[in-house]
């Protein structure tokens, strides 16, 4: 195993509406995913901006953060290179403008409402636990 010596900051959203939630299917490193709209922070950048620049360039909307949803707390080591360690942060959203909403990253194959009800789709360790948090949040 590499030593980790990077961190990689990751800035995700829940956009929720009727009791579903935003959801990209996405290809990554050669696999295919279920993952939430976000990315990566990067240098000289807010973990806000981040988020409103991810949403701009993955699906062409602007987006209202309306407040901190959660932070991972526990170390996770980056599945994709040996030397990175994550932090992962997300944050409950509103498309502004969803008239605007069309797919420009052609990574994502296709962007899906799944219901909050529904199994938890997602591989990504933090995202299966931040599922279960909106599922308790938004499902009373």
């Amino acid at each position: 195993m590499e030593k980790i010596d990077r961190f990689n900051v990751r800035v995700y959203a829940l956009c929720i509406e009727d009791q579903k939630i935003l959801t990209l299917f996405e290809s990554y490193a050669g696999e295919k995913l279920i993952k939430l709209p976000g990315g990566g922070l990067e240098f000289g950048e807010g973990i806000i901006d981040c988020l409103h620049r991810e949403f701009m360039e993955e699906l062409n909307v602007k987006i209202e953060v309306q407040e901190h949803f959660y932070t991972q707390e526990d170390f996770m080591q980056s599945r994709f290179r040996d030397n990175e360690q994550l932090l992962t942060v997300y944050y409950l959203v509103k498309i502004k403008d969803p008239e605007n909403f069309r797919i420009l990253d052609s990574e994502i194959e296709k962007a899906e409402w799944l219901p909050i009800s529904a199994s938890n789709p997602f591989q990504l360790p933090i995202d299966h636990i931040v599922f279960e948090k909106a599922k308790e949040k938004f499902l009373k």
